[in-house]
């Protein structure tokens, strides 16, 4: 009964490999749409982690945060510079990272108004 339950729950091992590819497909070819809020992608990308981890994949928060700054449009080039340059990434957390591109953000669409 436990063994259909799981089945039933997780699905199939042929199941669960493939959907083990699309994730890692969708991973690879992630990219923040031009015009997408940080807050849309900090969605996006963290729904794309979890489902990760529930198929039992470890990431190191150095890896999720290049991830991240690989994935922003054109537009954050500036941004992206200076927090590579600034040495943290090994001891940003994810959190931290979006909430400075959201305050980031914020700070852009001022000045765009003031404009």
């Amino acid at each position: 009964m436990w063994d259909t339950l799981q089945v039933t729950h997780e699905g199939t091992s042929d199941v669960k490999r493939s959907r083990k590819h699309t994730l890692i497909r969708e991973y690879e070819l992630l990219r923040m749409n031009y015009g997408e809020s940080i807050y849309d992608f900090q969605k996006w990308f963290t729904h794309l982690i979890n489902h990760f981890v529930d198929l039992g994949r470890k990431f190191e928060e150095e890896e999720l945060n290049l991830k991240v700054l690989q994935c922003l449009d054109r537009s954050w080039q500036e941004k992206v510079t200076a927090i590579e340059e600034s040495k943290y990434l090994t001891s940003l957390t994810l959190a931290t990272l979006f909430g400075k591109l959201r305050e980031h953000e914020k700070k852009r669409h001022i000045f765009e108004k003031n404009e």
